[in-house]
């Protein structure tokens, strides 16, 4: 019997119009699971191991779908590298370490004075944000700062 947190994205890849394939809800457990933006290529490596006929353009595919029905989001890694991470399903934006490649979510509330005072200043009606900051964590800064001194 599936767990839970199988059925709830087995249930997010039926919401999102897509046939539910054994592919589809592997790829999306193990992006969940990683906790961390991949690249394609670093998750068919992850899957491959247990699943060698898992082929590489499926994991593609089944991340961009992903993408499309907001069950992931693509991040862009230095040297344009396309990466993915597992999104829950309410709006949120990003905070992505450049070193250890762990993202979070940022709190919604953190945006509204910044969105209101766009409207206010400029006149501009926002409908809708896509925010992902890049940066070092607080785990990796502390990492940095015992390396320098």
């Amino acid at each position: 019997m599936p767990s839970r947190s199988e059925r709830s994205l087995a249930d997010r890849i039926s919401a999102g119009g897509r046939r539910l394939t054994p592919q589809r809800v592997l790829v999306a457990r193990a992006l969940a699971d990683a906790r961390r933006a991949l690249s394609a290529q670093e998750l068919y490596d992850r899957l491959h191991t247990t699943q060698p006929r898992l082929g590489r353009a499926t994991v593609f595919r089944a991340l961009e779908a992903q993408v499309q029905d907001g069950m992931a989001r693509r991040l862009e890694r230095s040297g344009h590298v396309s990466v993915y991470v597992a999104c829950d399903p309410e709006h949120h934006h990003h905070l992505v370490c450049e070193r250890c490649e762990r993202v979070e979510d940022l709190d919604e509330k953190l945006l509204q004075p910044l969105l209101r005072s766009v409207d206010s200043r400029y006149g501009f009606h926002v409908n809708h944000t896509a925010l992902d900051i890049y940066g070092l964590c607080a785990s990796c800064r502390r990492a940095s700062r015992k390396a320098a001194g």
